[in-house]
């Protein structure tokens, strides 16, 4: 049997599992019937052999003995070839409801069929520079016997009593961190109350003379104080290590994870990010802070207009592509479409095979595989309708995925949740919040995505078996092709379409969204509003716009992502947000908001501002400032720019008019006076003469 070009090997576990090879080869659209295996990784190796050798892409119906079949290739030689595994007995076979499980494992061999590439991934070095942080001498005692291997340092905050060792064969410094940043390879500490050891201490170490203030660089933390970690969600950054001091058990087993943290590391990229899409902000003022309220281990800070995740820092939960608006910021394990590709195959393969009101059931490859493995291995198993669909992160899924899965025909979502999810969950449940709220203002009623936080087996199987089981919507046929926004839209759109009550009626065209909905409106008070478009300046997705021929405001609904960066930048303050969906036509073009003639200049007649703004100003300021206070000054606030200047200064008891310039002086200037001196002294001379001779 093949299925996308890869042959498919299938077996029934020495017959735990009901398989019935024509069936599941109807039920995957194969041509051939599948040729059920009874014991594959042991009396039938050979026919594991035999598919080898022909050569062409291979997806194994197991997981359990996947190390078996990798050591079976390589000894043939054919560890180049392409092989897949995926587990069909923990996760659909061994069920009280096996035998009516073909549907689902059609779903699952097709989406395990599936072409996805690989993750792009970011490079992380360590050279083993290492401080072990404590209080005694247990942090001296473990930076010794690390010596040999890591270059050690060991940093005690507020040491007390503490013995000298008889040889100083690692650095001793006192000091309390009081900030860390970075990560595996680079980490940055700033130290207080820093100090070196005296040598010549004789019963407790001694230290020189403190300061604060101190720097230091170093690849690894071992932190064995027991206090306040020095990161958020600590357990998630890689190379620091933070084991009770009072677990022997739990310090041996840092040790030997600390060894390992040497050399190169390629960590996965979790999320790509586009800033230019990014609505964080604009002219400083702030606007979407969805993913900086979220991530868990601040691998997320502001950068100018938009944000900077540091992928070096960042742990992988997804909160910030699952809340993001705009989808600057998109999960990237699987990258691109691949995980919305996953999603289609399994529900319509599912739904082709003959299976009904298919539930999905989310969780992650650790907590969500031993919680199933544990309800199929001691318990009923998972029921046949309960399609299991693994995440990197149950947290990377936002309302898009849930209105998408929806749309394809799922009739409910089950979230599985472990303890390391349970303080990350914020984002998660507004996202299912949302998605309930849109379910029940369609009509199709709430309780269809919810969250499963339990950690009995037996607790989370009773759940699964007590679905309610409502009736999906029609299953839709279409691509998923394009952002997150436009997925959302379409599947909304087909939700809506389908709903069980009439919606064709007006009022139904808008659908109501909580606060923080990445859709909706806004409701600008025209009165008050002076048309100075400061908000269509700072929009960041151009829902706000204008008209280059007249004064204008228009707004596009579709395209408004609810950041708030217009009602935060507008100097009026009479702009509010409405989150909302609204499936009218009108909401994917531009409407006008307000549109007034603009002002003519009393002096030249140009066209500049607005009449509101102008009448606006002249109200506020002439007669009640100085610079207008003279009855005819009001006259320049009607003036564009270039008349304002000319009148300002052809008035001279205007505060701005200064004296009169003094006329230049030229050598002419000088040339005539001193004729003139010279005529008026011959004057005087001939009067003098005349005098005289009388």
């Amino acid at each position: 049997m093949k299925i996308n070009g890869k042959e498919v090997a299938v077996c029934d576990c020495d017959g735990t599992m009901t398989l019935d090879g024509a069936a599941l080869a109807k039920a995957c659209g194969a041509g051939a019937a599948a040729d059920v295996q009874h014991r594959l990784c042991r009396a039938q190796l050979d026919n594991f052999q035999a598919l080898l050798k022909r050569g062409e892409p291979l997806l194994v119906a197991c997981t359990q003995e996947a190390p078996l079949f990798d050591e079976t290739r390589a000894e043939a030689g054919l560890g180049e070839l392409p092989v897949r595994y995926v587990n069909i007995r923990e996760r659909a076979g061994w069920s009280d409801e096996g035998a009516a499980a073909t549907p689902k494992i059609a779903a699952l061999l097709a989406e395990a069929a599936l072409d996805i590439a690989s993750t792009s991934s970011v490079a992380l070095e360590s050279k083993g520079v290492t401080l072990v942080y404590g209080r005694d001498e247990r942090a001296i005692d473990v930076a010794r016997r690390l010596r040999e291997r890591l270059e050690v340092t060991v940093l005690l905050d507020r040491p007390q009593d503490v013995l000298p060792p008889r040889v100083m064969d690692v650095p001793i410094f006192k000091g309390t961190i009081v900030g860390a940043r970075g990560h595996l390879g680079g980490f940055e500490i700033v130290v207080d109350d820093y100090a070196a050891t005296v040598p010549s201490a004789r019963r407790q170490l001694a230290f020189e003379a403190p300061r604060n203030g101190a720097s230091a660089a170093c690849d690894v933390i071992l932190d064995l104080t027991g206090g306040t970690p020095l990161f958020a969600a600590h357990e998630k950054r890689d190379g620091y290590l933070r084991p009770d001091p009072n677990d022997p058990a739990a310090v041996e087993r840092a040790v030997f994870d600390l060894v390992d943290l040497v050399g190169e590391f390629d960590k996965p990229r979790y999320i790509d990010f586009k800033a230019d899409l990014c609505a964080h902000s604009r002219s400083r003022k702030t606007g979407c802070t969805r993913c900086l309220d979220l991530c868990p281990v601040g691998a997320i800070k502001p950068a100018g207009d938009s944000v900077e995740i540091d992928p070096r820092v960042c742990a992988g939960c997804g909160a910030c592509a699952s809340v993001c608006p705009t989808g600057a910021a998109t999960y990237a394990m699987p990258p691109g479409d691949a995980l919305f590709q996953r999603l289609r195959t399994v529900l319509s393969t599912y739904r082709a095979a003959g299976g009904d009101k298919p539930a999905l059931l989310l969780h992650d490859a650790t907590h969500g595989e031993e919680m199933i493995a544990a309800i199929a291995r001691t318990g009923r198993g998972l029921p046949a309708r309960v399609l299991p669909f693994a995440l990197n992160s149950v947290t990377q899924i936002g309302f898009d995925f849930f209105a998408c899965a929806l749309a394809y025909g799922a009739a409910e979502l089950r979230v599985l949740v472990g303890p390391k999810n349970r303080d990350e969950l914020s984002g998660l449940a507004q996202q299912i919040g949302l998605a309930e709220a849109a379910m029940a203002g369609l009509g199709h009623g709430g309780g269809r995505v919810t969250i499963v936080d339990e950690r009995d087996p037996d607790v989370v199987e009773a759940a699964l078996y007590a679905l309610p089981g409502p009736a999906p919507a029609p299953a839709g046929g279409f691509l998923p092709m394009g952002g997150k926004r436009t997925l959302a839209m379409l599947a909304l759109r087909h939700l809506r379409q389908h709903a069980p009550t009439p919606v064709d009626r007006a009022p139904l065209d808008l659908l109501p969204l909580p606060q923080g909905a990445p859709f909706g409106s806004i409701r600008v008070d025209t009165a008050g509003c002076t048309l100075c478009l400061a908000c269509v300046g700072a929009c960041p997705t151009g829902a706000l716009g204008d008209d280059p021929d007249r004064p204008t405001l228009t707004f596009t609904e579709d395209a408004c992502v609810q950041c708030g960066l217009c009602k935060a930048t507008c100097p009026e303050k009479v702009i509010a947000l409405e989150p909302r969906f609204n499936f009218a036509d009108q909401a994917r073009s531009a409407v006008v908001v307000k549109r007034e003639a603009p002002f003519h200049c009393v002096r030249c007649g140009k066209p500049f501002g607005t009449r509101g703004a102008i009448e606006r100003i002249v109200e506020k300021l002439a007669g009640k400032h100085a610079m207008f206070a003279q009855p005819d000054a009001k006259f320049r606030l009607m003036m564009c720019e270039d008349c304002r200047a000319i009148a300002q200064f052809e008035q001279g008891n205007e505060p701005l008019a200064g004296p009169p310039r003094p006329k230049p002086r030229t050598s002419e200037d000088d040339f005539r006076e001193r004729e003139i001196e010279e005529a008026r002294a011959r004057v005087l001379a001939e009067r003098r003469g005349k005098d005289g001779s009388g």
